[in-house]
């Protein structure tokens, strides 16, 4: 079979790949958000006989924040733009009617504290808004699920390697469900691998006839999951693939669109090099806007603070006495060390020994306020302080002790890598993680730290800081 008388077929452009899905959630949920907008300007526009929207009605009688309400729409189903929770029927009714309630509380709340008249404020439209929104959601997101489920519409993949790397990603596609795409099977140049199953996928062939395994099983896509040498017939054979079509991704790759992580166990050092020296320089319009943001956002956190201190200070002292504050030596961004501030949560020498310990889940060093001030992350409050003084960030890795990075280093590959970045009171591995206590634990959250670094920008930052008032709802502290 030749490349000049067998032309690959090229895939459908409605077989997305992973990291495409998002921007097709997020359109199909503004083009929801303007239809109920328009529905209920509608509505509000018949009950007062304005029958055509002229300019008069939407310019004087609506008022600016109601135009936002799409907008406010996308931001509450942040939680549903994660792709694997977006294929799964029972989380996205979960995420509507939990999106569609708090926007209810975010609407009384302004309806009791407004000074406007109750007779102007647009209690019908909103609640049509709503209704709206949340039925044509489900049915968006319906249509959605059947479409991006279906064989038909999944991408076709086929494996290159049935090594150490690729056991590892097929592990992982065995754990999502439904699959992200349908693996046609896998290519290894091993005789022993022949005609054998890994991980409950097929061994179908070896690199020599690679062209024609593709236009066999038709298919679209091609993991590359080789960590050593690489054939130079193979390499040929996925250059020709690529000219005709076929798109070529690295394990690496796809495992951090599966996962949002990096997959540290399977890295050299100079991919680290390339990953961590080169691509994660940050212009210096994006730290001058993320410390613009820090900083405003370490005033709104300080006057919480400042509000709920005597409360949280009063129980603190009436369960275990004093002190309400302590203060701990933490490694800032270079391992430079500083002090954080956190109100007490563990009892009077909780570490009489010295030793550093890992807090664990309903750790029995924690009093009983102290409890509940970790599981609700009020404990963390007085940390906007470290972010005014620049030693923070609002988002970044969490802030970890010296001691506890010796340890962790020596264990965990690439550990210092995340002291690239200032620690924040919230980050990419506290909303998708939370906690760790186990060494296995810390290098899953260090996989998340490290794709925080090498994909930061400001619109990241935003979506886990939107993300983390569900993270703390959720009550993931220790």
């Amino acid at each position: 079979m030749t490349l000049s008388s067998n032309r690959l077929r090229k895939s459908s452009p409605w077989k997305l790949r992973v990291h495409e899905r998002r921007t097709v959630l997020m359109i199909g949920d503004a083009v929801v958000g303007l239809i109920s907008l328009g529905t209920a300007l509608y509505v509000w526009g018949s009950r007062l006989r304005f029958i055509e929207f002229d300019l008069l009605f939407l310019r004087e009688r609506v008022p600016l924040w109601f135009y936002t309400l799409p907008l406010i729409w996308l931001i509450l189903l942040v939680e549903l733009y994660d792709p694997h929770k977006a294929v799964g029927w029972r989380e996205t009714v979960r995420g509507i009617s939990t999106s569609a309630l708090i926007g209810f509380g975010l609407y009384l709340v302004y309806y009791f504290y407004s000074t406007s008249p109750g007779n102007l404020l647009p209690r019908l439209s909103v609640a049509v808004f709503l209704f709206m929104v949340s039925i044509l959601t489900l049915v968006w997101r319906g249509i959605y699920i059947r479409m991006y489920t279906a064989p038909e519409f999944m991408r076709r993949v086929l494996l290159v390697g049935g090594g150490d790397s690729g056991v590892a990603l097929l592990k992982i596609l065995n754990d999502l469900w439904p699959p992200p795409f349908f693996i046609a099977g896998i290519v290894d140049d091993d005789p022993k691998k022949a005609g054998v199953e890994i991980e409950g996928y097929p061994v179908i062939g070896t690199g020599d006839g690679l062209m024609e395994i593709i236009a066999k099983h038709s298919v679209s896509d091609i993991i590359v999951a080789i960590s050593g040498e690489m054939k130079g017939g193979l390499f040929q054979a996925l250059l020709d693939a690529q000219e005709q079509g076929v798109d070529i991704i690295r394990m690496p790759r796809i495992y951090e669109d599966l996962l949002g992580r990096v997959p540290i166990r399977f890295l050299e050092t100079d991919w680290i090099l390339r990953a961590f020296v080169d691509e994660t320089r940050v212009s210096g319009f994006y730290e001058l806007i993320k410390r613009l943001v820090d900083i405003l956002g370490g005033l709104a956190g300080g006057i919480i603070f400042v509000a709920t201190l005597p409360f949280v200070s009063l129980a603190i002292f009436l369960n275990d006495g004093r002190p309400i504050f302590y203060s701990q030596t933490r490694s800032g961004r270079g391992g430079q060390p500083y002090s954080i501030i956190k109100y007490r949560t563990m009892m009077l020498g909780a570490e009489a020994d010295g030793k550093p310990r890992w807090a664990k889940e309903d750790d029995e060093r924690a009093t009983k306020i102290g409890r509940i001030l970790r599981r609700t992350h009020v404990d963390e409050l007085p940390q906007f302080l470290n972010v005014l003084r620049g030693e923070m960030s609002l988002v970044g890795p969490r802030a970890e002790r010296p001691e506890l990075i010796d340890i962790f280093q020596t264990h965990v590959p690439f550990y210092r890598a995340r002291l690239l970045v200032k620690p924040g009171i919230t980050g990419w591995a506290q909303v998708n993680f939370g906690y760790a206590s186990t060494v296995e634990e810390t290098i899953v959250k260090l996989e998340y730290d490290l794709y925080y670094i090498k994909n930061r920008n400001i619109f990241l930052d935003l979506f886990i800081l939107l993300r983390t008032p569900a993270t703390m709802l959720g009550r993931r502290g220790r």
